[in-house]
């Protein structure tokens, strides 16, 4: 825990933000003008927040997107700040969105969010009502597909070696491989051993494995201590 705690610290500080969705949902706004594959414009987001100096990079912005899968809810538990049928939810550094359909497979697994956008929130709040959630997201048209290797804890308990069986405490879920995550344009241009800050999701670093064809990122340790009790 501990040197999780010194690896966040140090990553928080020099590590420039990007945006990356893990287990894609498409999200298509039907109120947006363009094809499928259209730009509709850009919009700046600073590669820290904390430091301006760093700069900024643009976004581009169309009437197709990705989303987590995990910020959609059909049936959401209460205080919910996310997407959900009828509700509406921020898109970080671009428009307020609204769910208005949901569109299903022949299995029943959704596919598609058909969504409204708020044309008028680009850069400002909506009037007359306030949204709470804010998502991460990226554009269909130019996002990079990607590898991403999510590591986590080898083992379920702190001292393995203490166990009868080492092998019956060892973690199923230490890897997790998100073989079709999307990310946004700007990390094409990134080299192995690079290091990134996914919002809302982590730090992660360029793997060797990385080519023309395939980008690949390795978690180094998420946002917060997701085994802490």
């Amino acid at each position: 825990e501990q040197f999780e705690v010194c690896a966040r610290d140090h990553l928080n500080e020099h590590t420039d933000r990007r945006l990356a969705v893990l287990d894609p949902i498409l999200v298509t706004l039907t109120n947006v003008p363009g094809e499928r594959d259209s730009i509709l414009t850009y919009t700046s987001l600073p590669n820290h927040p904390k430091y301006p100096e760093r700069g900024e990079r643009q976004v581009s912005l169309g009437p197709r997107l990705y989303i987590e899968r995990e910020d959609f809810s059909e049936e959401p538990p209460p205080k919910w700040k996310r997407l959900k049928p009828g509700g509406e939810v921020r898109l970080r550094g671009a428009w307020v969105i609204r769910c208005d359909e949901v569109v299903r497979d022949a299995s029943g697994e959704v596919v598609e969010l058909r969504c409204s956008a708020d044309l008028d929130t680009l850069g400002k709040n909506p009037e007359g009502r306030k949204v709470k959630g804010v998502i991460h997201w990226v554009d269909a048209a130019t996002a990079l597909p990607a590898e991403v290797r999510a590591y986590d804890r080898l083992f379920t308990v702190a001292n393995p070696a203490a166990e009868d069986d080492m092998m019956a405490v060892v973690n199923p879920g230490s890897l997790t491989v998100h073989a079709n995550a999307r990310v946004e344009a700007a990390l094409g241009s990134a080299e192995p051993g690079d290091g990134f800050q996914f919002e809302r999701t982590g730090y992660f670093s360029v793997d060797p494995d990385t080519d023309s064809d395939t980008l690949v990122f390795n978690r180094t340790v998420g946002l917060r201590d997701t085994w802490a009790r």
